[in-house]
């Protein structure tokens, strides 16, 4: 899991300056949490994964990586429209995507919109469904 994430952030981070193999890694194993964590799995195999942490105040949707060899199919948007779908919080739902990102794209196609931003990130939420 700590590849696929290397894999899929190195060229975003590469463009903003940051990327560094060792910390990439290190970063998703030091906030690992099997039990929010989701694999993608499709024909039996295993192409990507999706964590997500519920707080009193929000839904956070903290790693969400799909090899490279499944994008641009419609996978990343329907495993997104099915968990804004099936979640149904009474609290936004939170993420961050680098600066530059093409998955910005994909978040604002499902609702999310811009909180803040840095040199690096950019910070977007989503209002609950209304049900």
């Amino acid at each position: 899991m700590a590849e696929l994430r290397a894999i899929v952030m190195r060229p975003d981070l590469e463009r903003l300056g940051r990327y560094d193999p060792v910390r990439v890694r290190q970063r998703f194993l030091d906030a690992y949490a099997p039990e929010n964590t989701s694999v993608i799995v499709v024909d039996g195999a295993d192409v990507g994964l999706i964590a997500v942490r519920v707080e009193p105040d929000a839904v956070w949707i903290e790693h969400f990586y799909l090899d490279p060899g499944v994008q641009g199919r419609g996978l990343g948007s329907a495993v997104l429209a099915h968990l804004l779908a099936d979640e149904r919080p009474s609290v936004p739902f939170r993420l961050n995507v680098l600066q530059g990102s093409p998955a910005r794209r994909l978040y604002e196609r499902h609702g999310f919109v811009l909180e803040s931003e840095d040199d690096v990130d950019v910070f977007m939420a989503a209002e609950p469904a209304r049900v």
